[in-house]
């Protein structure tokens, strides 16, 4: 069920047609089958049921006719309203971020993502809680007490509000754990890129094509909610680490963008976004743009962006002229570290991509260095074979002779530290 606002001609910033269609892909990830579409148009929302009444009488009609299981809004629907079109349509009914929480809760896999929906959950339910009276009370106990004593509805609250506060104390500990992980990483110099962009435009099939991973790589929305990361080595030989995280989307709900700060966190401390974007729909541009306004929400606006424009095997004409494309996704207003136009699934562009990642990091020349080290330094022996490319080892008494390849940064860490 969608509305279309007749001031604003749109739907959530989209045609309602378009935004219908989303929609229709989250039910089907969802695992739901749908039945039908209803649009009405309206200057402004019914307060008790966002639809007018006879939209509501014709829509009782079809849920029963097509004995529907549930209604899906393609809107953010009040507790009041939410209760009153259940009662009237005889049928569950869910509104869009409700539909979103239910997807991301079937994908979640690690204890961290469990933790995030779950207190997204517990943020949209906490307004939604009723109660039915008296008969849901139960007494008081102690000396002094009067009345009916505590509600159900109150026990819930304080329970949810209590629970809310143990998940966000244990996400601080994530946070904080990323943070020390973070540093770690900057101990020895070694960037990391993060792949962001609207769900479904192909990062987990490049991100399978850069590292030669395995991660599922599904036409579904949101097939990928835990955040994957894997070394990458560039043309210059330069080793960097790559990052997959979750697809966003029109109108993603706040209490997400709230929830998984700690998963977005890595695209904030990213040196470099990959802005991935499936140039092939003709909601390219929009797709872009809601991207960004992300990006922005996150504190992430200043990265420097490549533009990655994917799935250029789906173009008529097999047009893939990176300049053109980038202008004609987002114009010349927006700085670009740089834009490659690649096709993840036939690797095509995949040489250009690498390239003008190389081009938009900070240089790290790398060098042939010999290194002469204690032999019983293993700790700088692992750097050498982690971030370097060791070409040959020698021992002489106490010593050990390597003659390796390693960026400038590892070299000036391992002068520092003698």
């Amino acid at each position: 069920m969608g509305v279309e606002w007749k001031t604003r001609g749109r739907s959530g910033g989209a045609p309602v047609e378009e935004s219908l269609e989303e929609l229709a892909a989250l039910a089907a990830s969802a695992g739901a089958q749908v039945l039908g579409r209803v649009v009405q148009s309206r200057s402004a929302p019914e307060a008790a049921t966002l639809i007018g009444h006879g939209k509501v009488q014709e829509l009782a009609a079809e849920v029963q006719s097509g004995a529907a299981d549930v209604v899906i809004f393609d809107h953010d629907l009040t507790p009041t309203q939410q209760r009153n079109l259940e009662k009237a349509l005889d049928a569950k009914v869910i509104g869009r971020t409700q539909l979103i929480l239910d997807i991301f809760a079937s994908r979640a896999r690690t204890r961290e993502g469990r933790m995030q929906i779950e207190l997204a959950q517990l943020n949209y339910l906490m307004p939604r809680l009723t109660g039915h009276g008296v008969e849901m009370s139960r007494m008081g106990g102690g000396i002094g007490a009067r009345g009916p004593g505590e509600t159900k509805l109150e026990t819930d609250r304080r329970r949810i509000a209590h629970r809310i506060k143990k998940i966000k104390d244990d996400l601080d500990g994530v946070r904080a754990g990323r943070a020390l992980h973070r540093r770690r990483r900057s101990a020895v110099p070694l960037a990391t890129l993060a792949l962001a962009g609207y769900t479904n435009a192909g990062k987990s099939t490049l991100f399978n094509r850069l590292t030669r991973a395995d991660v599922l790589a599904d036409a579904r929305m949101f097939a990928t909610l835990d955040p994957t990361v894997r070394p990458l080595v560039l043309p210059s030989r330069r080793r960097v680490l790559l990052s997959d995280t979750v697809g966003f989307i029109r109108n993603l709900p706040t209490t997400l963008v709230k929830a998984f700060r700690a998963t977005l966190e890595e695209v904030a401390e990213a040196a470099l976004v990959l802005h991935v974007v499936d140039v092939s729909s003709p909601s390219a541009a929009d797709y872009a743009a809601h991207v960004t306004a992300v990006l922005t929400e996150i504190g992430a606006a200043e990265i420097p962006q490549i533009l990655v424009m994917n799935k250029t095997d789906r173009l008529p004409g097999r047009d893939a002229d990176a300049a053109a494309l980038a202008r004609r996704l987002i114009g010349g207003e927006r700085h670009l570290a740089g834009a490659a136009a690649i096709s993840a699934v036939t690797g095509d562009g995949i040489g250009q991509l690498l390239e003008a990642i190389d081009q938009a990091l900070p240089l790290d020349p790398v060098q042939r260095i010999t290194f002469r080290i204690p032999a019983g330094d293993g700790a700088t022996l692992a750097l050498l074979h982690e971030f370097g490319r060791v070409l040959n080892t020698s021992y002489s008494g106490n010593h050990c002779e390597v003659e390796a390849e390693v960026p400038d940064s590892l070299k000036r860490r391992l002068e520092r530290s003698r």
